[in-house]
């Protein structure tokens, strides 16, 4: 079974993106057919990119890389949990991103995007040029959560049945992309 990180992009105090990823890692835990790990990049706790070296060189001196480019390399497919900051990327997430290099190549991404009435596309759309960079293919399927704050309930992200069906949509379309690309990634 392939395995899927669900990469919360956001760490700032009062974030919605972790009870948004544990909603969607509990829906592709439903859906069966990836092996879903759930990645906090608050927990992770990156610092701004610190590596004296490139990261195409993969030649890593600080713990807290080594233990990204784990995780990253361990995963067959990514599911990007990302809020719009300013028409754009979460800063914490696009400099995780740019820690590696190689560990991303020949990869599946879908996003579950959030905000007001944009519900963060646009985050979406700015993410897929560096991923694409890097040779992740990003998927037009997407789960796109506007004017979230009204599925919030007590903390917990309550989905609605229409943005289910959207990631399960998704969701097929990433297995899809995930096993055609895993030829590549040999």
């Amino acid at each position: 079974m392939p395995k899927l990180s669900v990469v919360i992009g956001s760490t700032r105090p009062g974030r919605i993106g972790l009870p948004v990823g544990q909603w969607f890692a509990g829906l592709a835990q439903g859906h069966g057919k990836f092996q879903v790990t759930l990645v906090d990049l608050k927990e992770l706790a990156l610092p701004l990119l610190d590596e004296p070296k490139h990261p195409r060189l993969a030649e890593y001196v600080h713990e807290h890389t080594k233990a990204w480019s784990e995780i990253v390399k361990a995963a067959d497919a990514f599911v990007f949990v990302t809020p719009e900051y300013n028409y754009s990327v979460a800063p914490a997430l696009l400099n995780a991103i740019d820690y590696l290099f190689h560990e991303w190549a020949y990869k599946a991404a879908g996003f579950v995007s959030y905000g007001g009435i944009s519900g963060g596309m646009r985050s979406v759309q700015a993410l897929k040029q560096p991923l694409s960079t890097l040779k992740v293919v990003g998927i037009p399927e997407a789960v796109t959560i506007t004017f979230f704050a009204q599925l919030m309930e007590d903390g917990v992200f309550k989905g609605s049945e229409a943005l289910e069906k959207a990631g399960a949509t998704m969701l097929d379309e990433l297995l899809r992309w995930t096993e055609a690309l895993a030829v590549l990634r040999k």
